[in-house]
């Protein structure tokens, strides 16, 4: 029998049917997984080719994968039945943080439970197709066991190790670079305006100027990597500088400095430790 024909007969246990729920149950029966749903709300389950249990006991019982897809892990651990769960697989793609990732984890182990972590980067619409992509950590060999059904939620699936943190923690860590950088997005847009700027006329200018953005993530992660910081591309004493010409322009406007001065006072701290002829990646060793 065929690894797909193995993964196709895989039953599958969804609980909670907020959005995100409701598209990873629709994906799993669109990719001929039996699929069981439970919602703390009756009635979630409108539109889903899967059977609705009354109770989440009922619904982990069904099937020995269950995916648990709520508000948060208060949510999770509210709803989880041990003794139902013990012997299956538990895989929680509710977003939280690397630590309570590693707590539930350590419970489940308690409890006999085998557990993976998980993180989806994608709308639901995406779900299921190649735009998904979906972040997975714990141990390989329980990920490797459910890989193939798990696949009927994206195409783009990367098990990213055994500690059960670490999806967790990418997804921080990358979320942390997008609503910093979208932060910044916005202040330009309130310099500009204040400086008689239309935002669809800087626009297209920021876009061109982002257009080296993929190749500073890779200058700078050599740099972290490797623990050496030239300055060549650029100092630290001159990033200061022309910070400090940003800073003053916001000021002068009255706007808001919070972001670019605690950039400014990052960078000087370097600086005053010795650092000024370092590049930019020294800032991830302070």
């Amino acid at each position: 029998m065929s690894r797909f024909s193995l993964a196709a007969m895989t039953t599958v246990t969804v609980l909670g049917l907020g959005p995100m729920g409701h598209a990873l149950a629709a994906a799993f029966t669109a990719a001929h997984h039996p699929t069981t749903v439970w919602n703390r709300t009756p009635g979630k389950e409108n539109g889903l080719d899967a059977t609705s249990a009354t109770t989440a006991e009922d619904a982990i019982a069904a099937s020995p994968l269950v995916v648990v897809c709520v508000r948060d892990y208060r949510a999770v651990r509210s709803i989880l039945d041990t003794d139902a769960l013990k012997g299956r697989t538990l895989v929680n793609v509710t977003g939280g943080s690397p630590q309570q990732a590693r707590e539930l984890a350590a419970w489940a182990a308690d409890h006999g439970i085998d557990y993976l972590d998980g993180v989806i980067v994608a709308t639901t619409d995406a779900i299921g197709g190649p735009d998904a992509t979906l972040f997975f950590s714990g141990p390989a060999e329980i990920y490797h066991r459910h890989r193939d059904t798990l696949a009927a939620l994206g195409e783009n699936a990367h098990h990213l190790g055994e500690d059960p943190g670490r999806a967790a923690a990418f997804d921080a860590s990358l979320q942390d670079m997008l609503w910093t950088s979208m932060s910044g997005v916005i202040h330009m847009f309130a310099l500009a305006k204040a400086e008689n700027i239309d935002a669809t006329d800087i626009a297209g200018h920021a876009k061109a100027m982002l257009g080296f953005f993929p190749d500073m993530i890779d200058f700078l992660a050599d740099q972290v990597g490797s623990g050496h910081y030239p300055g060549d591309a650029g100092t630290l004493t001159s990033t200061a500088a022309t910070m400090d010409h940003i800073l003053d322009a916001i000021r002068t406007q009255g706007l808001d400095n919070g972001v670019l001065s605690a950039a400014r006072a990052q960078v000087q701290r370097a600086i005053d430790a010795g650092h000024g002829s370092d590049g930019f990646g020294r800032l991830a060793a302070l």
